[in-house]
């Protein structure tokens, strides 16, 4: 490919799909800013080879993908100008307006934020001048992060050109932090995304492994679903109901945590495979599930609805899962919409920018039209403005319980290990091998001797001391927080029961 076709290529494509959602004065904008930015960034390149243009252009077709405003969509373009070339805040405003250098500056105050941080300890609750520099960045306007999380997508899906070491530090704050947020603006699509392409570099073996299984599954589950689908399709247009339907496929990542709590049996995850229907209305919403369990055996312990009951980041859905006359399990999803629009974008759908600027509205705290399921944008941004005007917040409390349930762990080698939250040193153990488990002496966190007894912590360092001597011990099953190091240790024990009664008789044998 040549660098012509590398650098303007992109620029065709970004304008293209612009004009579908834009006016023709904001293209006209978009087109000013590119300009811009392509100038600005005329002498750079990315690790690559690529001219560094190619990068924020990308990060544009994202935000445009996602439905936001004209105003996100340039700051996307611009959004490396200020922390990376010689372009200042003033002139962005003078050429943009207000708004589009706000959110600019936004997203390079998030970036200075994240600089120099070693862990995510120091992360968010860490120093309190980066945390600072966060939550005002971020608070003041939230299409800083969505912008951020479109910046880090793009930058997820070109990992490949960065060495090892910075692959695995890169995955792990992704699937750390950003994942995590998000979640929290219910933009499921990004998470998975995020989680999926995070999972591949930090834990590589995993990856392969637990795609090598759904593989091996789907090959046999997706004949059958089609069978099914043509089922559900002939009697939901027999009841006259206007749908769409397609399947999903769980996520390696979803489905890797899955498997720890299923004792590693891929035939025991039934929602490998889920059906979404799509309808109208709510009323047809619900009259939906009725039509499956007439057709199917419902279970009923398994019916969910989100509707009534949204999750706490605004998800809705009505979820059932059934049972087909074959034997097979599936889960069906049905939603509006509207509901699914909001499902796979979240905040970036639910929450549409006017034509009046809005930096002034979030300053002042006017954010009323938030969805109540998006209130904690609400505090955060009240810790912003406590935190812009030198006034003393809760660091802890805003946290938002982002990571509360896996952990990161490290080996001395470097590699990352992803562990549930509780996880032992023996749940460690026998997730790099259950000869090296079953052999373990004591544990060596962060260079210190700690008991069996210990709870692993995000960013533990943790070195298995072993002992040709050592041998598992019922006792251990205390500490223990994983199905995967319960059933390996069984094994094990049953093992040396065996050898121990094969031992006995054999003396037996002998003496008579």
């Amino acid at each position: 490919m040549s660098l012509r076709y590398t650098r303007y290529m992109p620029r065709r494509e970004v304008l293209k799909a612009a004009e579908a959602k834009y006016t023709e004065t904001e293209v006209l904008e978009l087109d000013h800013a590119i300009d811009v930015a392509s100038e600005a960034h005329a002498e750079q390149t990315r690790k690559s080879g690529e001219p560094y243009i190619v990068h924020p252009l990308a990060v544009a077709m994202i935000l445009i993908d996602w439905g936001m405003d004209i105003d996100t969509i340039l700051a996307g373009v611009l959004h490396d100008t200020l922390e990376d070339t010689d372009t200042t805040l003033e002139q962005l405003e003078s050429m943009f307006g207000r708004d589009v250098a706000f959110l600019v500056d936004g997203v390079t105050k998030v970036s200075q934020a994240r600089s120099g941080m070693r862990n995510l300890e120091t992360y968010l609750p860490g120093t309190k001048d980066n945390l600072s520099k966060l939550m005002i960045a971020v608070g003041q306007d939230v299409r800083v992060l969505i912008i951020k999380l479109a910046d880090r997508l793009h930058n997820m899906r070109t990992l490949e050109h960065m060495s090892r070491e910075k692959q695995k530090k890169i995955a792990r704050e992704t699937m750390e932090v950003f994942a995590p947020l998000a979640d929290r603006l219910n933009m499921g699509r990004v998470r998975v995304q995020l989680e999926e392409l995070s999972f591949r570099y930090m834990s590589p073996k995993d990856f392969a492994r637990t795609k090598t299984l759904m593989d091996s599954r789907l090959k046999k589950s997706q004949r059958k679903m089609e069978g099914v689908k043509r089922e559900v399709a002939a009697r939901l247009k027999d009841e006259k109901i206007e749908f769409q339907m397609d399947g999903r496929v769980k996520s390696v990542y979803s489905t890797f945590k899955k498997l720890d709590r299923v004792e590693g049996d891929i035939d025991r995850v039934h929602d490998l495979i889920a059906l979404r229907i799509i309808v109208d209305d709510l009323s047809t919403c619900y009259l939906v599930p009725g039509v499956l369990h007439e057709l199917f055996t419902p279970l009923y312990e398994r019916i969910k609805d989100y509707v009534a009951q949204p999750k706490a980041n605004g998800y809705q859905s009505l979820h059932t899962t059934v049972q087909t006359d074959a034997g097979q399990i599936v889960e069906f999803q049905v939603r509006t919409r509207e509901m699914h629009d909001y499902a796979e974008r979240g905040f970036a759908a639910s929450f549409h920018y006017n034509e009046s600027k809005l930096t002034d509205a979030y300053k002042k705290g006017a954010i009323a039209k938030l969805p109540a399921s998006l209130a904690w944008i609400r505090d955060l941004q009240e810790t912003a403005a406590k935190a812009s005007e030198h006034k003393q917040f809760d660091a802890k409390k805003f946290q938002m319980n982002l990571f509360n349930d896996r952990i990161f762990i490290y080996s001395p080698k470097g590699d990352i290990w992803d562990m549930p939250h509780g996880a032992y040193p023996l749940d460690f153990a026998y997730r790099i091998h259950s000869d090296v488990a079953q052999h373990a002496s004591g544990f060596k966190i962060n260079g210190i001797m700690k008991p069996f007894s210990y709870k692993l912590q995000h960013g533990d360092t943790i070195e298995v001391l072993t002992s040709k001597t050592a041998k598992p011990k019922a006792e251990w099953r205390s500490y223990m927080a994983t199905n995967h190091a319960k059933e390996k240790l069984r094994m094990q024990l049953a093992r040396q029961n065996r050898n121990v009664f094969s031992g006995v008789a054999e003396r037996l044998r002998r003496r008579k």
